[in-house]
């Protein structure tokens, strides 16, 4: 059997591409359909409903192509949203903390983890939860970093202000003996040299859009919906406004090979 419908794959803005780029290296005989809302983004200071009826409008443009797997490749859409689209949508729903959480329980050794994210997924408590339900006596320690994502977006992937911004917001959750850190936003993973670099210690960092990726083969694989093994993939981007130039600052920080970016109209 093979299913040559795409996957669908959606986030607040063009933060998601790393996602992307997950899937992309793990499934390359898949054809995905990513789905940015640049129109609105950031989601992070908007309330849960808010956040809830844009992601619902977003999952029904990429049911009209025909997904036959929905992945929320947004930590903010994934901590309010996941449940009112698990209920609302026949096919499969996968976030990405669910499957971060699971590998950073998986990665720690003293049971210590930090989780980092914009304020909307740290004030969700949502990688608590996850974290807690899979081992009650986690101890987690979170902060919110609402600077990075603008550095990042920015393109100062290595520069001297973005590495002092790391560091002063991973100083407490290092203060406090974390031995895993949980990337929960999907910008944070093009920062993930400029961490370790930064950290200059050793401390497992769990990239969130990696772990999605797995997840989504899993599911891919239970539910018989993989494409053939020698399809070949195809990447098809729309977004729902005009890029800025974080569209390039992904394209070349990721590698990812799409050609011309589709615009697409809100409903």
């Amino acid at each position: 059997m093979s299913d040559l419908r795409p996957i669908g794959v959606f986030d607040s803005g063009i933060g998601g591409l790393t996602v992307v780029k997950a899937l992309r290296d793990l499934l390359p005989n898949e054809n995905i359909s990513y789905l940015g809302d640049t129109a609105r983004v950031p989601y992070g200071p908007k309330s849960a409903e808010t956040v809830q009826r844009y992601a619902i409008e977003l999952a029904e443009m990429l049911m009209k192509q025909n997904a036959k797997a929905l992945v929320v490749a947004c930590n903010t859409v994934s901590s309010v949203a996941l449940p009112v689209l698990t209920e609302k949508f026949s096919v499969p729903v996968i976030g990405v903390i669910e499957p971060g959480a699971c590998a950073a329980l998986a990665a720690s050794r003293n049971r210590h983890i930090g989780v980092i994210g914009t304020r909307a997924t740290i004030r969700s408590g949502a990688y608590e939860k996850a974290l807690r339900a899979a081992d009650a006596n986690v101890r987690v320690s979170s902060r919110a970093c609402p600077l990075l994502v603008p550095l990042i977006e920015e393109g100062l992937l290595n520069d001297e202000v973005t590495d002092r911004m790391i560091l002063r917001y991973l100083d407490p959750l290092l203060a406090d003996d974390i031995d895993t850190l949980v990337l929960g936003c999907t910008h944070y993973p093009l920062l993930t040299g400029a961490i370790a670099r930064v950290l200059k210690r050793q401390i497992m960092i769990v990239d969130s859009a990696q772990n999605c990726a797995r997840a989504v083969e899993e599911m891919l694989d239970r539910q018989s919906l993989r494409a053939a093994p020698l399809n070949r993939g195809e990447l098809r981007v729309a977004l729902t406004d005009a890029a800025d130039s974080f569209l390039n600052v992904a394209r070349d920080a990721l590698q990812l090979k799409f050609g011309e970016f589709e615009l697409r109209a809100l409903p």
